[in-house]
């Protein structure tokens, strides 16, 4: 966590990281607008977009969710088909694709394609309609469900198994990518518009 960030458990904890997540994807906006209009963006800030969301959106964040929280509240006979893991999950994977798909555009575009500007607009849309809908069926529908079918001393050790999987990326993961997100918004405000 950032330094001076209290975090109370697991479900906390995701929330947290969904802020840090937020402000990547409000950061597509700027950049989808400019390529839009015909305007050029860097293509760098578009990979680290695309870095973000594979490392730290992807495998930290939905790694944890997949691995452990979905695992336990299946535990506890919360169906993993249907609302809402089963769409959890699909939208997971809709990320996943659509980062893929933005990743080989954005390499098209580095490489000199400019003509791929509005499907790369079309790609950063995408990502800005999915996030924010998923985040609120999980911040509240799945969390407050978490609360209520999953123990606290189970919670305790969720919290546990998340710290493990934040050490396997290193030291001050948070705090890496608060400061990648920060300048992904940074960077992406400072798209000229044509």
């Amino acid at each position: 966590m950032a330094a001076g960030t209290a975090v109370e458990g697991p479900t906390e904890q995701l929330e947290w990281e969904h802020h840090c997540i937020q402000k990547v994807v409000g950061a597509m906006a700027p950049l989808a607008e400019a390529l839009e209009k015909g305007g050029n963006v860097d293509a760098e800030t578009l990979r680290g977009i695309v870095q973000f969301m594979r490392t730290f959106a992807d495998k930290c964040h939905h790694g944890k969710e997949e691995k452990h929280l979905f695992t336990r509240l299946e535990e506890k006979g919360v169906p993993v088909s249907g609302c809402p893991l089963g769409i959890l999950l699909l939208e997971h994977q809709k990320g996943r694709t659509l980062v893929t798909h933005l990743s080989e555009l954005t390499e098209s575009y580095a490489g000199g394609n400019s003509s791929i500007r509005p499907e790369i607009a079309k790609c950063l849309h995408e990502l800005m309609h999915l996030y924010p809908g998923h985040i609120w069926k999980e911040e509240y529908l799945l969390f407050p469900m978490t609360g209520k079918v999953v123990p606290s001393n189970e919670l305790t050790g969720m919290s546990q198994d998340f710290e493990a999987v934040d050490k396997t990326f290193g030291p001050d993961l948070h705090d890496q990518f608060l400061r990648t997100a920060l300048k992904l918004e940074e960077s992406a405000r400072k798209t000229p518009s044509p």
